[in-house]
């Protein structure tokens, strides 16, 4: 069970080491200016591999169960799958339902560990395979494996790494478990963090805030929900900034440096490497302000 690009590694590793008897992913959803409806990356790789797929709004829907119940899987395998799994669901398979998830639990359960970590400047992230039970990502955890975060990470790179390091530690960590050599440790409650799900409004940016936590955002935000200003009455999309911290700028105030356009924040400065105007490509800085002469305010 699994949707995004996420998931296609921990597919692709288990197809290549045991018979997989269905995939469950998200339904098709329309995408881009046209609106296309477009399959999910799991659909996708699961056709290319032979493997029956069904895509249900709800596992409770009419004839989902019936699938499961046929299918009788041993182990039923979720990698960023985006529904709740009812409890029926968890004891259906003899050895339960393994979760891949892109964090170092009980640190971010949740929907977006992977922007979380960024977020708030954590300096490792990882994965945890962990059995799942009726709470949200909150099941004992048969294994875990760091995986740095860069400074240049944003979420699409950090969780290209993720996605990597968590099929190979499940395929690494089914075996025994699997043999019963496994004893899953439960997760220290003392300890635990939650990454919501994120929302399209929340990648505007604040310039009440700090600077570092703005770089830091764009990155985390990138490149969904992405982060954002309202400049000219349109939304311009940054990809990738950096911080000057002393503060020639006053909060708010945007204005030029070293040839880059530059905004005040509440500590530091926010100068944007890479934007992307209101119905034009990604751009530099550079680029952006030769077209846009009202930039800097006088």
């Amino acid at each position: 069970m699994g949707s995004p690009e996420f998931a296609i590694p921990s597919l692709t590793a288990l197809a290549q080491n045991y018979r997989v008897v269905g995939v469950v992913t998200q339904p098709d959803r329309p995408s881009g200016r046209g609106r296309t409806l477009t399959p999910p990356p799991v659909k996708v790789t699961a056709q290319q591999l032979g493997i029956e797929t069904i895509q249900p709004n709800r596992l409770k829907d009419v004839g989902v169960w019936e699938k499961l119940v046929e299918w009788a899987p041993d182990v039923i395998v979720v990698a960023a799958f985006g529904q709740i799994l009812r409890q029926n669901v968890l004891d259906l398979p003899k050895h339960g339902c393994i979760n891949v998830h892109a964090s170092l639990l009980p640190r971010w359960r949740g929907a977006a560990p992977i922007q979380a970590a960024i977020l708030h400047g954590d300096k490792v992230s990882g994965v945890s395979i962990m059995k799942m039970d009726a709470g949200i990502d909150t099941g004992p955890v048969l294994a875990q494996r760091p995986v740095p975060i860069d400074a240049e990470d944003d979420a699409e790179s950090l969780g290209h790494k993720l996605a990597v390091t968590g099929a190979e530690l499940l395929v690494e960590t089914l075996p025994p478990y699997l043999r019963g050599e496994i004893v899953p440790q439960a997760q220290d409650e003392s300890l635990a963090t939650y990454a919501p799900m994120l929302k399209k409004e929340e990648g505007e940016l604040d310039f009440s805030q700090p600077a570092e936590y703005l770089e830091r955002k764009i990155r985390a935000f990138f490149p969904w929900p992405g982060a954002y200003l309202i400049w000219n009455g349109n939304l311009l999309k940054v990809k990738r900034a950096s911080v000057l911290p002393q503060n020639p700028i006053p909060q708010g105030r945007r204005s030029v440096i070293d040839g880059l356009p530059a905004i005040g924040t509440a500590e530091g400065v926010l100068v944007l490497r890479e934007v992307q105007p209101a119905g034009k490509k990604w751009m530099s800085g550079e680029e952006f302000l030769r077209g846009a002469r009202l930039w800097r305010e006088t």
